[in-house]
């Protein structure tokens, strides 16, 4: 048997993300599909466990259940000389997983070289398409080198595009979802278009020590506030919520009509999440300014859940896209109007929409199929190549799946 690994970013520590986790999951439960005998490496700091010193027991729970529990690889990095400290595994058990692995599939974009070093072979995988390559280009991230550099955004390094390669050959490869996990869920008893995101992230788009812009899910969705006026369809935001400025926008929201809950009391595990979304009668979805500004053709994982339950997607366009499907089962909407438009007919057919929904998870994010063509490429990587220098105070990922 085949071994993979997978490393993946600040899940163990952030629990009340449940949609946080299944974007992992999707790929090591689709590479296990696949045959690989499959490790789940993250790197989990100190100071992390001593705000949250059941973080480790917690997340062990949530990986048995997908029966990953002795697949689990938490480690830190300890002393001058950067020694690997592992829980969850014995340092034995690890280095051999290490060892015995075909390839590493890392999300975890500041990885240490040290860890990196200890695989045949490396990809690097982009989930924040547009992003990334801007913290590189703008000397914000060190990404240390690669054998492979793989990303779910279409228009990556593309001549017409917006978004620098940044001197990489980047693959392009579709986000997965794995359709056993996710099944067919129609029910057209279910009331609420819905979505789960994030709100006030205090995230800022900056070039060289200048603000450019906020890149907050709240100003996307606050610029189709008017929307519950023009449709019949009942609207729900399961947002994360902290204070201050959510209050009042949550106010603003809910006079205008849209329906607004804690995502953290109804999302918070795995498995809430995936019945919330599968509890919905499709999802309402707006990108991050980012994602208008780099005109990547973002697809979200998220959204990718709907689909595979066979609820009909209505989400921001955010680019010229090859493939995605725009009409049936999912609609890709600019304006207030054409975000009515696309409730309107989904309405006027639903179960031919909720079947479209479904057949274009199978047709185009198959997790098995994504991932085998992820492994194909993994296996196959071109010379490793040198990219950015280290900068003090990196940027972190976006939180994946929001």
């Amino acid at each position: 048997m085949s071994t993979a690994v997978i490393s993946a970013y600040r899940v163990a520590t952030t629990p009340q993300f449940g949609g946080h986790f299944w974007v992992y999951m999707q790929y090591a439960h689709a590479l296990r599909q696949l045959g690989f005998e499959v490790f789940w490496l993250e790197r989990v700091e100190a100071d992390a466990l001593r705000r949250d010193p059941a973080a480790i027991s917690r997340f062990m729970r949530r990986m048995e259940r997908f029966g990953f529990g002795r697949q689990a690889i938490l480690y830190d990095l300890v002393g001058a000389g950067g020694e690997l400290r592992f829980n969850g595994a014995t340092a034995s058990r690890a280095e051999a997983a290490f060892r015995r692995a075909e390839f590493l599939l890392n999300f975890h974009y500041e990885i240490d070289e040290r860890v990196l070093g200890r695989f045949r072979r490396t990809a690097l995988v982009d989930i924040d398409p547009g992003l990334l390559q801007w913290w590189i280009s703008r000397g914000q991230l060190r990404v240390p080198a690669h054998d492979l550099y793989l990303t779910t955004g279409e228009t990556v390094g593309a001549p017409e595009g917006r978004i620098d390669d940044c001197g990489l050959t980047w693959l392009h490869i579709r986000p997965p979802v794995c359709l056993d996990l996710w099944p067919y869920a129609y029910d057209p008893s279910c009331r609420r278009f819905t979505t789960v995101s994030s709100w006030l992230g205090g995230e800022y788009v900056t070039e060289y020590g200048k603000v450019l812009y906020r890149n907050d899910k709240s100003i996307s969705f606050l610029s189709f506030a008017e929307l519950p006026s023009r449709t019949r369809s009942e609207l729900e935001l399961a947002i994360y919520l902290k204070g201050g400025e959510d209050c009042a926008d949550r106010a603003l929201l809910e006079r205008r009509g849209w329906l607004v809950r804690h995502a953290r009391g109804i999302a918070n595990t795995a498995q809430r999440y995936q019945t919330y979304i599968q509890a919905s009668r499709g999802e309402f979805g707006c990108v991050k300014p980012s994602c208008l500004e780099f005109q990547n053709a973002w697809v979200s994982d998220r959204t990718l859940c709907y689909l595979a339950s066979g609820k009909p997607v209505v989400v921001q366009d955010s680019g010229p896209s090859s493939f995605l499907p725009d009409g049936e089962g999912m609609f890709r909407f600019s304006t207030v109007e054409g975000a009515a438009a696309a409730l309107a007919t989904i309405e006027r057919d639903y179960r031919r929409h909720s079947r479209a929904a479904r057949a274009i998870a199978e047709a185009y994010f198959d997790a098995t199929a994504v991932l085998a063509r992820v492994a194909n490429l993994a296996l196959s990587p071109p010379a490793r190549s040198r990219v950015g220098a280290a900068v003090s105070g990196s940027t972190p990922p976006s939180e994946a799946g929001t």
